[in-house]
């Protein structure tokens, strides 16, 4: 008969299923706590200052790689045209050396076709002795001009050569600025796009915010600029007070009315024509400046569309019958420095330590600038970036 008795249970094995559970679970929880305590913290996201920060210094380093763009770009351009004349003068070196081969061959070819027979038996089988005198002399006249031809063909090939070789050389030296070229237009976009990635990430409440930040920047930019109109305009008005009372001393102390006018009038003629000239010259670089407002930066471009700042600068003066290098590096050093207090309508501002931007100064301590990618041809307060220095160009 079957037992109805409810089998054993056996503790044991319930404990180690049991122990079993909690020994998984306790180590599941060890390994996570190790995941989290061994997982790298999140880097904090960088405040809206640092972003404009960044995206400054990103500006102003593709600004840096567009000027090494544009020293490589003139460079490269030089070296092509200096490539293609040398590449010019040895096609002409060449067809010379052809040209001086085709002659000798001739003469060679002459020389074999009377070369068979010695002269004695050209004497004693010629029915005309003179004849034979007056080919004789032919021939050495031939001689002569076939060892002229063979000087002229030696020289010819020899300045062939060389300029091979400095065409060579120059195609060297044109492919190493080709090289810069790409490498600095490189480094350039990496710079743009590293900017546009980090504004890109920005919310609409961020980038209002960004706006406001800028909007602050641009106000107290404003204020230094209005500051140091009200000083240039108080210093012109006592220079002109000064110049109005020593007139006046003169008139005064000269005793002679007609003298003291003509002595006057000469003095402030030769005034105004050493200041009038700059004034005249600076009045067209402006007149264009202001012209080109509202046309976009692109980087590399010396207009007629667009520009970037030492593009508008060299268009500018251009005007002026001024020559200015393509570089702001080069253009800083054209010209006399003036303290940023003293700056006149024309004058180049330039800014950063590493002179990477340059803009035209036209008085109230404002300037008309190119100024980055995204951005168009502006009147912008010269307080905006670091002042490096101002100069005069003419």
């Amino acid at each position: 008969m079957a037992s109805h008795r409810k089998p054993r249970s056996r503790p044991g094995l319930v404990r180690t299923s049991q122990a079993v559970g909690i020994t998984t679970a306790a180590l599941t929880s060890v390994a996570l706590l190790s995941q989290t305590a061994g997982a790298a913290p999140a880097e904090p996201k960088p405040s809206l200052e640092e972003v404009q920060k960044k995206v400054d210094d990103l500006y102003r380093q593709a600004g840096v790689a567009t000027q090494k763009y544009n020293a490589a770009k003139e460079r490269t351009d030089r070296q092509q045209g200096e490539v293609d004349g040398l590449l010019d003068q040895v096609a002409e070196r060449t067809d010379k050396v052809n040209e001086a081969r085709r002659e000798l061959g001739s003469l060679a070819a002459a020389q074999y076709r009377n070369g068979g027979m010695s002269e004695t038996a050209h004497l004693l089988l010629a029915d005309d002795p003179q004849s034979m005198f007056d080919q004789r002399q032919l021939m050495s006249r031939l001689s002569d001009r076939q060892q002229r031809a063979v000087d002229d063909y030696e020289s010819l090939q020899r300045e062939a050569t060389a300029e091979r070789g400095k065409a060579q050389k120059s195609l060297e030296s044109l492919t190493d600025s080709q090289a810069d070229l790409k490498e600095s237009k490189r480094a350039v976009q990496a710079k743009l796009s590293e900017a546009r990635e980090l504004l890109s990430k920005l919310t609409a409440e961020e980038k209002a915010r960004l706006a406001a930040i800028e909007r602050r920047k641009e106000a107290e930019a404003k204020r230094k600029a209005e500051e140091l109109a009200r000083k240039q305009a108080e210093e012109e008005r006592k220079r002109k007070a000064e110049e109005e009372a020593r007139q006046k001393e003169e008139e005064q102390g000269s005793g002679s009315g007609s003298g003291s006018d003509s002595g006057t009038g000469s003095d402030s003629g030769s005034g105004s024509d050493a200041g009038g000239s700059y004034a005249a010259k600076a009045q067209k670089v402006i007149a264009f400046a202001e012209a080109q407002i509202g046309k976009p930066y692109v980087w590399g471009a010396t207009g007629p569309d667009s520009y970037d700042c030492s593009g508008l600068t060299q268009d500018a003066w251009k005007t002026a019958g001024i020559s200015l290098p393509r570089t702001t590096w080069d253009q800083v050093k054209v010209g006399t420095t003036v303290k940023t207090a003293d700056a006149e309508p024309g004058d180049l501002v330039f800014f950063y330590d590493d002179i990477s931007h340059v803009g035209i100064y036209i008085g109230g301590g404002k300037m008309i600038h190119a100024p980055k990618p995204g951005a168009n041809v502006r009147t912008e307060s010269i307080y905006y970036m670091p002042i490096h220095s101002v100069v005069r160009p003419a």
